[in-house]
């Protein structure tokens, strides 16, 4: 017991001096403009969590942004999806600020990215200055505001992190936004944990009933329940200035007075993020698409962000005992909503088991699984599940199901099928496909041996093989073959696969490579007068765009333009 205590003082003090030594007036708004959120840290997203703040820029790409502190550029990583065009700056404190999605860098790193991309003759490519190449003054212009990479729409996605390159809350250090409204509850559920546990005369999940009351609190209809269970609360916020439905800060939860689990967002580190599909019922989201975070951490639950667990969340409930149990659901600006439970333990016989559908496939945690028949195979590593589950397996023809959806895993599994009946040309055309809505093939990454073609996912459902005979399309956008194009800042051209995917491309002009910008949202490759490389009145453009299976096309094109 004294062990326990001590650890659980060390971790407690070490949460509290970690927020107490945060700096409160280091870091300034990367933006002119006021801050409203689109997105919050912690917010839960698909497997992982937000690991920043996305600041809304009005609907508008180019809005300036400056270094939020002074530093040095450390990292410059563009990539067509993720974060797209990112900058990372190293502060004198330690910390690191990361500004993401970017239209463009400043006049000096754009210049500087440039040189090393038409080097490396790659759009995509990731840079590591030193110290003394890229310095920036707080307030500085880096960049301007963008929509590139994974953006759902035009806004900074902006970031702090520690020492450990691990993501902090920023408004720890002081940057606000305007809230005044507390957070929404959509909904309060409880779980029965163990065996011999029931709520409300039923061995599955409950939704309760919740009142609302005139000081904004909840009051819920007393439960009856027996044995161990736990709760899980759906919950968003919203702050001042925009619609937009995002998490919130902090929940606690008492029972009879006592705190049993607190978990405020403050800081995670991103080798744990994905084990936020044991934070939320996954099987839930998964048909509902709405998230409910559990107020309970089960054994296999690594993550950091909890504190205060007592018990490890979960109640113990007896038979004739009554219980007041207590969420506390919190935004940063310190807006609570509070809702209370009484819980009167009534122990009740003869209730029919849970239901469980067994299967002939029994997958654990700590130990790999594997099957295979008609040709395909199957492969789970140790620690790829979060619970031991049966799996629903079925091998038809030539395709597999791999249990469903419903079910997250952590790790990639493999699936493997049987080749050896193609011919080497049909080899090259195929590919491995998950099977999405109304049967359409996504292209899973295929690795080909000679008889044997395989693929690792992290994403349950039904796979088969495919075959990809067609090659990508590609047009012009704003310029038509041999068109004079002198008043054009840009050459932009559209590429498309409809069944693999677009692999790679490349782009030429008097057979001089020209740096393209692909923005797989509108299907556009899009090249910059301004980097100066076509420098003559007649050009011939040369694409040479190439899908997931090798399948290639060539546009070709005349163009003119006036040089001055």
């Amino acid at each position: 017991m004294k062990v326990v205590l001590s650890v659980f003082l060390f971790c407690f003090s070490a949460v509290l001096l970690a927020q107490s030594n945060v700096p409160k007036d280091y870091f300034k708004n990367p933006l002119d403009v006021p801050l409203v959120l689109s997105g919050t840290f912690g917010e839960l997203r698909s497997n992982h969590f937000h690991s920043g703040l996305d600041i809304k820029t009005q609907q508008r790409q180019g809005l300036k942004v400056v270094a939020s502190a002074k530093g040095y550029v450390s990292r410059i990583n563009i990539q067509h999806y993720g974060y797209g065009k990112a900058l990372y700056i190293q502060h004198p404190n330690g910390y690191t600020s990361v500004y993401a999605h970017l239209k463009e860098f400043s006049p000096e790193i754009e210049a500087y990215v440039k040189k090393r991309q038409y080097a490396k003759e790659s759009y995509e490519i990731e840079l590591f200055p030193e110290a003394g190449e890229l310095p920036v003054a707080a307030d500085e212009l880096i960049a301007y505001s963008g929509n590139t990479g994974g953006s759902g729409g035009p806004h900074l996605h902006f970031e702090i992190r520690d020492g450990n390159q691990r993501p902090m809350n920023p408004k720890l250090f002081g940057i606000s936004v305007s809230d005044g409204r507390a957070p929404i509850i959509d909904g309060v559920y409880a779980y029965p944990l163990d065996a011999d546990a029931h709520i409300n005369n039923s061995r599955e999940m409950q939704k309760i009933n919740l009142t609302p009351l005139k000081d904004g609190s909840y009051i819920a209809s007393e439960i009856d329940a027996c044995g161990n269970i736990g709760f899980g609360v759906s919950t968003v916020d919203q702050q001042d200035g925009a619609p937009n439905k995002n998490g919130i800060y902090q929940i606690e939860t008492e029972l009879n007075g006592d705190q049993i689990l607190n978990l405020p967002f403050n800081r995670f580190s991103f080798s744990e993020t994905r084990h936020l599909n044991q934070l939320i019922d996954y099987g839930h989201y998964s048909k509902t698409k709405k998230r409910i975070q559990k107020l309970f951490v089960e054994d296999s639950n690594p993550l950091s962000l909890y504190s205060n667990v007592v018990n490890k969340g979960e109640l113990h409930i007896q038979d004739s005992l009554n219980y007041n149990y207590t969420i506390k659901v919190s935004d940063f600006a310190g807006n609570k909503r509070i809702i209370r439970i009484p819980i009167q333990g009534a122990h009740v016989t003869d209730l029919p088991p849970k239901e469980e559908e067994k299967t002939d496939y029994f997958a654990q945690v700590n130990q790999p699984f594997s099957t295979e028949a008609n040709g395909m195979d199957i492969y789970i590593p140790k620690g790829s599940l979060y619970t031991d589950t049966f799996l629903d397996i079925e091998f038809k023809d030539d395709k597999v199901k791999v249990h469903n959806e419903h079910t997250p895993l952590h790790k990639n599994i493999s699936i493997g099928f049987d080749v050896s009946n193609y011919s080497a040309e049909e080899k090259e055309k195929l590919f491995i496909a998950r099977l999405g809505y109304r049967d359409r093939f996504n292209y899973s990454s295929t690795y080909k041996k000679a008889n044997r073609f395989t693929t690792r996912t992290r994403t349950f459902g039904e796979y088969t093989l495919a075959s990809d005979v067609t090659p990508p399309k590609i047009w012009p956008k704003n310029f038509n073959d041999g068109q004079w194009i002198s008043n054009n800042s840009t050459l932009q051209v559209g590429i498309s696969d409809d069944l693999s995917g677009i692999k790679s491309y490349r782009a030429t002009v008097n057979g001089k490579f020209i740096l393209m910008e692909y923005e797989y949202k509108n299907n556009t490759l899009t090249h910059d007068f301004s980097d100066d490389v076509v420098t003559e009145t007649e050009n011939q453009l040369k694409i040479i765009v190439t899908d997931n299976v090798g399948n290639s096309n060539t546009y070709e094109a005349t163009f003119f333009r006036k040089n001055s």
